[in-house]
């Protein structure tokens, strides 16, 4: 998919009204009333459509600029002939007509809602409840925003919801300020709702988590948006999962890595070691010579893989102590140590020179 700014012609910070403006130009040149039988110029004035319809809205640019995402229902898809409210506001003031009469179901907007975890709940998957605020049909007045549930046509635009002015030679069609579009008057608002037909509830939801989730993964929750206006749908819900960081542990996709401290006594010796993961404590034998920086693979005791029913790795990293202080014994020993290691060396060099000379005179 290609970048909505880059279609429009416009940087990343440009204002609401450059945007407006870039989409305005553009659809103008490429309009199929322009353009009979150009299949080219269609596609482009879809494309152009599809970029304003996310751009256009302060809150799905957000969420845009932030993820790169905007889902059907939020710009992508939307298509020749599906952008109503865009249309009636761009091209109204050029061809003096309006795009729709009266009121029209309305998807609600959707929410999103972050959840942060810790890396054992990520591993093991979890239940959350959540409240939500949101706006719903008022039960009230049954989302009519009037007190008897009935509403009468707007005197200022005899029910059209559109308002005509002339200006010059163009007759100008804007949304009716009274009823908003609606064509519909209300003159008995209700109580509850004070005629908006919606009111803020807090919803409370069961979120489950499933096990191997990582920073970044995105769950939608349908229908649990805002409300939609005239009978149109709610929108939907997207939780997006941050996974804290772990004082011991550190991810790398499925696999857990874990430092293991060792003396370099033990590391050229070997040990056994009880070694901690997320799924308790597991044997590890250590062996003779290990080097600094080696690693030790637990085969599937790592994070589960979401979906799927294997695990990563636990990776136990060596990391060899040097101790800083040593006493009078300690530093005789290990000189002594260092000697025996310097003559088997000389030894084993006077052998390789001896060896050298039997090859060559053969």
């Amino acid at each position: 998919m290609r970048d909505y700014y880059e279609i429009l012609g416009v940087g990343k910070s440009a204002s609401q009204e450059e945007v407006k403006k870039a989409f305005r130009q553009l659809a103008l040149k490429h309009h199929p009333d322009r353009n009979p039988g150009n299949k080219g110029a269609e596609e482009k004035f879809k494309e152009i459509n599809e970029a304003y319809t996310c751009l256009s809205d302060p809150n799905r640019r957000a969420e845009y600029d932030q993820t790169g995402f905007c889902h059907p229902g939020m710009g992508a898809g939307a298509g020749f002939g599906g952008f109503g409210d865009i249309f009636e506001d761009i091209f109204g003031d050029f061809f003096g007509f309006s795009a729709r009469r009266g009121p029209r179901a309305e998807r609600g907007s959707d929410l999103r809602y972050d959840i942060d975890i810790s890396l054992e709940e990520a591993a093991n998957g979890l239940k959350r409840e959540i409240k939500i605020p949101r706006s719903v049909p008022c039960g009230e007045c049954a989302g009519t925003g009037s007190r008897t549930k009935r509403t009468s046509r707007c005197p200022d635009c005899n029910g059209t919801g559109q308002v005509r002015y002339q200006q010059g030679f163009f007759a100008i069609s804007r949304t009716c300020g009274r009823c908003g579009g609606t064509g519909q008057a209300i003159t008995d608002p209700c109580t509850r709702c004070k005629g908006n037909g919606k009111v803020r509830v807090e919803r409370e939801l069961t979120l489950n988590i499933p096990a191997g989730v990582e920073t970044g993964t995105r769950f939608r929750v349908t229908g649990e948006g805002e409300a939609g206006s005239f009978g149109g749908p709610p929108g939907d819900l997207y939780v997006i999962v941050e996974v804290k960081g772990h004082p011991e542990f550190r991810r790398e996709g499925d696999d857990i890595y874990f430092e293991v401290p060792l003396s370099f006594v033990d590391a050229a010796l070997g040990t056994d070691l009880d070694v901690k993961t997320l799924w308790g404590t597991e044997k590890l034998h250590v062996p003779p010579g290990t080097q600094p920086g080696h690693m030790f693979r637990l085969r599937g005791k790592g994070m589960p893989r979401m979906g799927r029913r294997t695990k990563g790795d636990h990776v136990v990293v060596a990391r060899v102590i040097i101790p800083s202080r040593l006493n009078d014994r300690q530093k005789e020993l290990l000189q002594e140590f260092a000697n025996l290691s310097k003559e088997a060396q000389s030894k084993s060099g006077f052998k390789e020179k001896i060896r050298g000379m039997f090859a060559s005179g053969s």
